[in-house]
């Protein structure tokens, strides 16, 4: 496991920018997922410095493609509407009641406010879910958990369509998902943008959280890992909550043809381009 120097900071100067563009040229034309969540979706200014960072990748050349989260904001609404909910291994327990709030919150009010954060950064964004087009088909994960869904298959044609057009959209996707039954499911959004960035063969699929990145016993930053490094973490019970779905998504994408992961703080500013265009990186790199 080896450790990068962490920056701090976005750029600060034209000689930064200069700095930066061999990393622009490296990902010109390749498509970047990205999983917005965490806290920072609850913050309007840091939802508007994560959707101005999202139209400078699009303006750069690359192809970025959003799936987002909504925890918090799903506990909340559960918590005004007196509906107990659960969670285990770091995933929501699902029940009729439960994944109807969580498609009217993730579908609804959060994905049309981070496509309109877009679209007044510049940029044109439109809204999806996994339900739109059959890009996600999903069945239930475990009878424990109710309608808590895993993909069992992707449909990315509308998003071939989208951001090959002149001069090209940027999906935003929530990642309620379709069954064969026709049942709506609460994916995990982590799994959901794991599998989406794995069909599309994507550089590198992000994914933003509320802490630094997979953290070691002692609380430390660890920084780079390997396959190996995430699955040792998993069994060896240092990854707990919710960065067991992250790694396992990190485990799976890799496997399916993604060539690097970044779990990032999505509360640190202009974490994504740090992370895409210098040397320093952000977060934690599995590859």
């Amino acid at each position: 496991m080896l450790k990068r120097q962490e920056n701090q900071t976005g750029w600060k100067s034209a000689k930064e920018l200069s700095e930066a563009l061999p990393f622009i040229q490296r990902y010109s034309g390749q498509t970047i997922v990205i999983k917005f969540g965490g806290h920072a979706m609850g913050n309007k200014d840091l939802t508007m410095q994560f959707a101005r960072d999202v139209v400078l990748l699009k303006q750069f050349g690359l192809c970025p493609v959003i799936v987002h989260g909504g925890g918090p904001q799903i506990g909340s609404m559960l918590k005004k509407l007196n509906i107990k909910t659960e969670f285990v291994d770091g995933l929501r327990v699902s029940d009729i009641e439960t994944v109807g709030v969580a498609e009217m919150v993730l579908s609804g009010a959060i994905n049309k406010s981070i496509v309109q954060a877009i679209n007044d950064a510049g940029g044109r964004a439109v809204g999806l879910s996994g339900r739109d087009a059959n890009l996600i088909t999903a069945t239930q994960k475990d009878s424990s958990l109710g309608f808590t869904g895993t993909p069992v298959s992707t449909d990315i044609s509308v998003l071939n369509v989208l951001t090959s057009a002149e001069p090209g959209f940027i999906p935003v996707i929530s990642p309620i998902s379709s069954g064969n039954d026709g049942s709506s499911y609460n994916v995990n959004a982590d799994t959901a943008a794991g599998v989406l960035a794995g069909a599309l063969k994507a550089s590198r699929l992000m994914l933003l959280t509320d802490v630094e990145g997979v953290m070691d016993n002692e609380k430390q930053l660890l920084t780079d890992l390997t396959i190996n490094d995430a699955k040792n973490l998993i069994e060896k019970g240092v990854a707990k909550g919710g960065m067991i779905p992250k790694l396992e998504t990190a485990i799976n994408s890799i496997a399916s043809g993604v060539k690097a992961v970044v779990i990032l703080d999505g509360r640190k500013p202009h974490g994504l381009l740090v992370e895409l265009f210098t040397d320093q990186g952000a977060g934690t790199l599995i590859k």
